[in-house]
């Protein structure tokens, strides 16, 4: 696991953080480790430091909830998991195939959207996918944060860990 989960004072989540990052946060006192990971790093004189999984910061951060998602490539792949959405296959190259197509003016949004690999993509083509005789095996839809940072942290395989401090 490369990345470190930081929550907030009140152990809300804030982000997450590279592990040299929550090394350095580490020695300068500005958090406390909630849980440890496998990982051991050594520094050249020899000391041995376990990474940690989990962070709380000492002093709490006021921060300001945005109220959706960003619709990016990237979001639409983790909402899909990273599956095709048509024949459900895990690609390594997924695309993002637009429902109605942009062409019959539709919009670049998470309900019309949806990861598809290149196959099937060039299959449907322009069309609709019941014109194309193509039947989508999951529903699009607008995430909410909390769900999309479940579906991260998942894709990541740190949920359990969280799920076990009560965080989610």
């Amino acid at each position: 696991m490369t990345h470190c989960v930081l929550l907030n004072a009140d152990y809300t989540f804030l982000n997450l953080v590279n592990w040299k990052r929550a090394v350095c946060l580490m020695a300068k006192g500005k958090v406390e480790v909630v849980k440890d990971s496998q990982r051991i790093i050594r520094n050249c004189s020899g000391v041995e430091l376990k990474v940690p999984a989990v962070m709380r910061l000492i002093k709490l951060i006021r921060t300001i909830y945005r109220s959706s998602v960003t619709f990016t490539k990237r979001n639409v792949l983790i909402r899909d998991r990273f599956k095709c959405a048509y024949c459900g296959a895990r690609r390594e190259k997924l695309s993002i195939d637009h429902i109605t197509p942009k062409s019959r003016g539709g919009k670049m949004t998470f309900e019309n959207c949806v990861a598809a690999c290149k196959p099937c993509n060039l299959k449907k083509g322009g069309r609709t996918p019941n014109e194309a005789r193509m039947y989508l095996k999951v529903r699009p839809y607008q995430p909410t944060i909390s769900e999309f940072l479940r579906l991260k942290f998942e894709n990541l395989g740190i949920h359990d860990v969280l799920r076990e401090l009560g965080v989610f």
